[in-house]
């Protein structure tokens, strides 16, 4: 097989011109969003015109999510932009996510959050038939799944866990054997395959793995059969960070999952991958071009970065002057815990990284013990999703926050007994933090991986 390059894009979340995306109750409901709104059409705009331009590959792939909510005119004018992106030359090939499914997509005018008209599951392949499913060796109609060949000697095995009944589910036993079934015929056609689907298979951070939505039910039911049939590679989206993460089965298989930042929220980036042989992968990251829009001179990385640090902000400050609309992001307002919320949220929007630490009886580094723990938590939590996490060992953020961490041991021993991971894993919670605090691994940005 010759070397192969393509592009991958993820959660483009496009919400359409017609819509409406202005007013006060919609700079509320930014308050507290990681990905912009009103803007993303005009990021997807300058972002395809980059990749319609690109000579270097005709292949580009996107891992879901495509709409921001399951608007009908959403999915319409993406559409008319995949085209433009077919019209110059690129084969595209999509899969579909619960966002493109929303029950209830919605548009935001002075008078507050409307109701628009949405789609169904069973309308998405009409729409995206274009993109993937009619260029299919093999389709599994009833979920949306298939089969490509991108180049001789390359598969693409694509898996969407939706259906018309259910989103986000775990795999059925009848696509599972439809999946073996292909990775069968790629071995015995002496095909490399490597795989796409939206939700993560393996979790982006450490930390991620408390939370159930962060991955893909059943993962390690998943990755084991990819994995020990030859597909060793994944690409995912979903969780808007930005990781490489490797596993190995019990039978002693690697297995890869590259989750890309989402299009249009921090870390806004691409992917170009290029598969040397069967063995070796390069992965480089892009960051996503600066688009037509007031961005007050900030290019887009500073633009988008500034949105997520904001909703970071807006969480933790509402907490000591709003604990109520605090709690009712959290899923419901509880009167009672108001005073205790706003004394937590004084000392983290007040209190410097020294005084925080001194509560564990540890000294803050010199260098940052005067820093606004608040600064410190924006970093962190902006890191988590922005991967490379820098804050290892030997930074004098990674020896502060860990010698707190290691103070809290024995918490964390009796937390390790009673939590467990999403899917039922054992956790150590020292480590889960610390290698959430810091990257360890493989770059999460650009690298050379091994598939075996």
């Amino acid at each position: 097989m010759k070397p192969f390059k393509f592009f991958v894009i993820t959660d483009t979340h496009y919400f359409a011109k017609s819509l409406s995306a202005s007013g006060k109750p919609y700079e509320e409901f930014m308050d507290f969003e990681q990905k912009c709104y009103a803007e993303t059409p005009y990021i997807n705009d300058a972002a395809f015109d980059f990749l319609s331009k690109q000579t270097e590959t005709d292949t580009i792939l996107i891992a879901g999510d495509l709409s921001f909510n399951g608007e009908k005119a959403s999915h319409e004018e993406f559409v008319q932009l995949l085209g433009k992106l077919k019209d110059a030359g690129k084969d595209v090939y999509v899969v579909t996510a619960g966002h493109d499914i929303e029950p209830n997509p919605f548009e935001y005018t002075d008078e507050g959050r409307r109701h628009v008209e949405g789609v169904k599951f069973s309308d998405l392949y009409d729409y995206y038939r274009d993109f993937g499913y009619d260029k299919a060796i093999s389709f599994y109609r009833e979920n949306l799944s298939y089969v490509a060949q991108l180049a001789d000697g390359i598969r693409l095995l694509v898996l969407c866990n939706d259906s018309e009944e259910k989103k986000n589910i775990a795999y059925t036993d009848e696509l599972l054997a439809w999946a073996k079934e292909q990775m069968d015929k790629a071995k015995a056609d002496g095909q490399m395959m490597f795989a796409m689907e939206h939700y993560p298979v393996l979790p982006g951070q450490p930390i991620l793995t408390l939370i159930p939505d962060a991955r893909q039910k059943e993962s390690k039911k998943l990755y084991t059969l990819l994995a020990d049939n030859g597909v060793h590679l994944i690409f995912t989206g979903h969780m808007h960070n930005q990781s490489i993460n490797v596993v190995e089965t019990e039978n002693g298989n690697k297995f890869y999952d590259v989750c890309t930042g989402s299009l249009i929220g921090c870390p806004a980036f691409m992917r170009l991958c290029t598969i040397e042989n069967e063995v070796t992968v390069h992965i480089k990251s892009i960051p996503v071009p600066d688009f037509s829009w007031d961005t007050k001179g900030k290019d887009c990385t500073v633009y988008l970065r500034e949105q997520f640090e904001r909703m970071i902000r807006t969480l933790v400050g509402s907490m000591q002057y709003d604990p109520g609309r605090f709690l009712r992001k959290l899923g419901g307002d509880k009167p009672k815990l108001h005073k205790v919320v706003k004394v937590v949220g004084k000392a983290l929007n007040t209190w410097t990284v020294g005084r925080v630490a001194k509560i564990f009886f540890v000294k803050a580094h010199k260098d940052i013990k005067d820093r606004k723990f608040i600064d410190l938590v924006v970093d962190i939590a902006r890191n988590a999703f922005e991967g490379d996490q820098p804050f290892v060992e030997g930074t004098p953020e990674g020896d502060t926050v860990l010698k707190v961490f290691r103070r809290l041991k024995p918490v964390f021993n009796i937390l390790n007994k009673k939590l467990h991971g999403s899917q039922g894993e054992e956790i150590d919670m020292y480590e889960l933090l610390k290698h959430s605090l810091g990257n360890y691994g493989v770059s999460d940005y650009d690298a050379t991986i091994k598939l075996r």
